[in-house]
C-alpha cells in the first residue's frame, strides 16, 4: 500500500528553497517545492503535466511510513529520530487503516474513467438538457414577461445555477467518490444527503421514464399515413370532437375538444376511466409493455459503466440538437410563426417588479442544470484528475440555458402558426402546459403540416433521446454512489445491482401506468422532489463552504486546475448560492402549487401526502446526524468534532504514486 521514494539527496540543514524535519514530519518549505526521483530519472508528469519535471504543488505533508495507525483510520503522532548532521529524506504516502484503506486502493486502483473528454461533455449536456428544457422553459418564459424574464433567468444563472455546477463538478472530480461515500472525506455527519439524494433519484426515475412511455406510444402511432390524433372518426372519440382543420366549417363550441386532446387523454392515458387519485383503475398495458422496452434499453447501455454509456450519449445527447434545428427551420416557414416569437420574446418590463418572477427564474436554472442530484458528483469522479472542469462547468451550463432559449423558437413558431389557422391570440393556444403542450398542442400542429408522418416520428424520437441520457445520468448517480459506498459487496457485481435496480424502478412505475396514472405523475413531479432536493442542496453548499471550509475547497481546486477559484467564486460559494437556494425553498414552501391536471382538481389530502413523500428522502439526513453522534464514542463535543472532521484522505494521484491530502 506504500512504496517509499528514497531521494538522493542529502539534506544537511533547513536551508531556504529546501525541506527540513520537524517532529518526524517531512515539512514542506513554502519556497520549495519537493521534488521525488527514482533511480536518478525524474518522476513522469503526472495526468495533463507536460513540464520537464513532475512537483508535488499541494502544500500537504508527506507523512513517514512508520507512523501507526489508532484504528479509528487516523495517523497519530509518532517520535522519529533522524541524524542532525545528514538527514535522508524519505517520503511516502500516508497508510489508511483496516477496511477504509482497503476501500480507497481499490477505488484507485480499480476505478474506470472516460474514455474520451467529449464522452464526458455529452454526458453532462445530455444529462441537464432534458424534456424540461422543450416544454418547462418556453411556458414559463412567455408566462413572465417574455424577453424580460432573460435578465432574471440570466442573473439566477451567474449567481447561483453555474456556482452550484461547478462546485459539484470540482468535489465529484477531486475526491473520485460517489455521493455517500464522498460524505466521509467532506464532513461525515452530512452522510445522510447521499442517501437522500438516492431516494429522490429512484422517485424520479418511477415516473420520468413513464413520460418517456407515452413518447415511444406516439412514435408507435405516428408510422401510419395519417396521425391518428387528426381525425374525430377513432373509436376513442366523442361527440365533442371537433377538428379546427376540418376542410368543412366548423363551429367551435365551449364543450369542444380537438382531436388531440382526445387522443392523449382517452387513448393514451385513459384518464377518463379514473376517477381520481383515490381510484387509479386499472393498468395500460400497452403502456406497460413501452416502459419495460424503455428500461431493457436504459439497463444495456448503463450496465457496463460510463465505457458504454459514454458512448450511446453520442446518439443521445446530439440527435436532439440535429431535429431540434429541422423543426426551427421548419417553424420559421410556417405562416403566423412570426405571431409566437412575437409573443414569447416581446418583453413586459412591468413584470419584474413581481417577486414570482425571480422565484420561477431561480426554480427554472436549478432544475435545467441540475445540481443536488449526485449525477455531477458520478460523473465528475471518472474524469481524469487534472480535467479542467473548470471550463467544463462554463461549457455545459452556457449549452444548456442557450438550448432552452433555442426550443422557444421552436414551440413558439409552431404556436403562433396554430393561433393563425384558429384565428386566435396566441394565449388562447398556448394555455396548455408541461407535457400537454408536447403531446397536444405540438403534436396537433404536426399533424397538419405537411409530410406530417415524418416531422411527428423525428419530434417523437428527440423527446425519447432528449429523455434516456436524463435517466442514464439519475440512475448512474444511484449506482456509483452505492458501489463506492459498498465496494466489497457490488464493486465486480455491477451488472447485477443494475438489473436490480431497474426492476426496483419499473416496480415503483406501475402506479404511473395506471388510467389514473398522469395524476401521480403531476403529484410526484411537484412535491416529491422538488422541495426536496432543494433541501438537499442547500445543505450540501453549507457543508462544503462551511464545514469542510472554503479555503481547503479551493486549495482542492488549484490542486487539480493549478489555479484557485477567484473572490467571485468564493462569494458565491459561501454567501450567494445558498441564500440563493434558501430563497426558492421558502417561496415554494410559504407557496405551494394548486394541483389541476385536465378536469381533476387535487383534493387536499394528496397535497399531505406530497409533502410526506418529499419528506421520506430529506428524514435521511437528520437520522443519520442523530446515529452518527450516537455511535461516534466520547463527549458530546468530541462527537461533534470527530463528526465534522474527515473520516479519511483523499489520495492525489501523482504519476504512479498516491499522495495522501491530510
Amino acid at each position: 500500500e506504500t512504496e517509499p521514494l528514497t531521494s538522493k539527496k542529502d539534506v544537511s540543514d533547513c536551508k531556504e528553497g529546501e525541506d527540513c524535519k520537524e517532529n518526524g514530519l517531512l515539512v514542506r518549505n513554502p519556497k520549495s517545492a519537493l521534488r521525488l526521483v527514482e533511480d536518478g530519472n525524474k518522476v513522469h508528469p503526472s495526468q495533463g503535466d507536460k513540464g520537464e519535471a513532475a512537483q508535488i504543488s499541494n502544500g500537504y505533508s508527506g507523512v513517514q511510513s512508520s507512523v501507526p495507525c489508532n484504528g479509528m483510520g487516523e495517523v497519530e503522532d509518532a517520535q522519529c529520530t533522524a541524524p542532525a548532521a545528514t538527514t535522508t529524506t524519505t517520503t511516502t504516502t500516508s497508510t489508511t487503516c483496516g477496511a477504509e484503506g482497503q476501500q480507497q486502493l481499490m477505488e484507485l486502483e480499480d476505478r474506470e474513467t472516460w474514455s474520451k473528454k467529449i464522452d464526458f461533455l455529452l454526458s453532462v449536456i445530455g444529462y441537464a438538457v432534458d424534456l424540461g428544457n422543450v416544454w418547462r422553459f418556453p411556458y414559463i418564459c412567455y408566462q413572465n414577461g417574455g424577453g424580460a424574464f432573460l435578465i432574471p433567468y440570466t442573473i439566477m444563472a451567474i449567481f447561483g445555477g453555474i456556482p452550484l455546477f461547478y462546485m459539484e463538478l470540482a468535489l465529484g472530480q477531486y475526491h473520485r467518490n460517489g455521493c455517500i461515500s464522498i460524505w466521509r472525506k467532506i464532513c461525515p455527519i452530512f452522510k445522510g444527503i447521499g442517501f437522500a439524494i438516492c431516494i429522490i433519484d429512484l422517485y424520479i426515475a418511477s415516473y420520468y421514464n413513464t413520460i418517456m412511455a407515452w413518447a415511444f406510444y406516439y412514435l408507435v402511432s405516428s408510422f401510419t399515413a395519417e396521425l391518428p390524433w387528426t381525425s374525430c372518426t377513432n373509436p376513442w372519440n366523442t361527440g365533442n370532437c371537433t377538428n379546427y382543420f376540418s376542410k368543412d366549417n366548423v363551429s367551435w363550441s365551449l364543450y369542444s375538444i380537438s382531436p388531440a386532446e382526445e387522443f392523449y387523454t382517452r387513448h393514451v392515458l385513459q384518464v377518463h376511466r379514473s376517477n381520481g387519485l383515490d381510484d387509479l383503475g386499472g393498468i395500460s398495458w400497452q403502456l406497460t409493455l413501452c416502459l419495460l422496452l424503455i428500461f431493457t434499453i436504459v439497463y444495456f447501455s448503463i450496465w457496463k459503466g460510463v465505457k458504454t454509456s459514454g458512448k450511446v450519449v453520442w446518439v443521445t445527447a446530439t440527435f436532439p440538437y440535429i431535429i431540434l434545428s429541422i423543426l426551427l427551420v421548419r417553424g420559421a416557414t410556417l405562416p403566423g410563426a412570426w405571431r409566437g416569437v412575437l409573443y414569447y420574446v416581446k418583453p413586459d418590463w412591468q413584470k419584474l417588479l413581481a417577486t414570482e418572477v425571480w422565484v420561477d427564474a431561480a426554480a427554472q436554472i436549478f432544475f435545467s442544470l441540475g445540481p443536488g442530484f449526485g449525477v455531477l458528483l458520478a460523473y465528475a469522479s471518472y474524469n481524469k484528475f487534472h480535467n479542467n472542469c473548470y471550463q467544463d462547468a462554463l461549457v455545459t451550463s452556457t449549452v444548456n440555458c442557450v438550448t432552452s432559449f433555442v426550443s422557444g423558437f421552436v414551440i413558439f413558431t409552431v404556436l403562433g402558426y396554430m393561433a393563425e389557422m384558429r384565428n386566435e391570440d396566441v394565449s388562447e393556444v398556448a394555455k396548455d402546459t408541461g407535457p400537454s403542450l408536447l403531446f397536444i398542442t405540438y403534436a396537433e400542429a404536426i399533424a397538419n403540416m405537411p409530410a406530417s408522418t415524418f416531422f411527428a416520428i423525428i419530434f417523437f424520437l428527440m423527446l425519447l433521446t432528449l429523455g434516456l441520457d436524463s435517466t442514464f445520468a439519475g440512475l448512474e448517480g444511484v449506482i456509483t454512489g452505492v458501489l463506492d459506498e459498498f465496494p466489497h459487496v457490488w464493486s465486480k457485481r455491477r451488472e447485477l445491482f443494475v438489473l436490480g435496480l431497474i426492476i426496483v424502478c419499473f416496480l415503483g412505475s406501475l402506479a404511473t401506468l395506471t388510467f389514473g396514472g398522469a395524476y401521480v405523475v403531476k403529484l410526484f413531479e411537484e412535491y416529491a422532489t422538488g422541495p426536496a432536493v432543494l433541501t438537499v442542496v442547500f445543505l450540501e453548499a453549507v457543508a462544503v463552504a462551511w464545514f469542510y471550509g472554503i479555503t481547503q475547497f479551493c486549495n482542492d481546486v488549484k490542486e487539480m486546475l493549478g489555479f484557485t477559484p477567484g473572490w467571485y467564486w468564493r462569494v458565491c460559494w459561501v454567501a450567494i448560492s445558498p441564500i440563493f437556494l434558501l430563497f426558492v425553498t421558502c417561496s415554494f414552501l410559504s407557496n405551494p402549487p394548486e394541483l389541476r391536471l385536465f378536469d381533476y382538481n387535487y383534493p387536499y389530502w394528496t397535497t399531505v401526502v406530497g409533502y410526506c413523500i418529499g419528506t421520506s428522502s430529506v428524514i435521511c439526513i437528520p437520522i443519520y446526524m442523530a446515529y452518527r453522534l450516537i455511535v461516534t464514542p466520547g463527549t458530546l463535543k468530541e462527537r461533534i468534532l470527530k463528526s465534522i472532521t474527515p473520516e479519511t484522505a483523499t489520495e492525489i494521484p501523482f504519476g504512479d504514486i498516491r499522495m495522501n491530502a491530510v
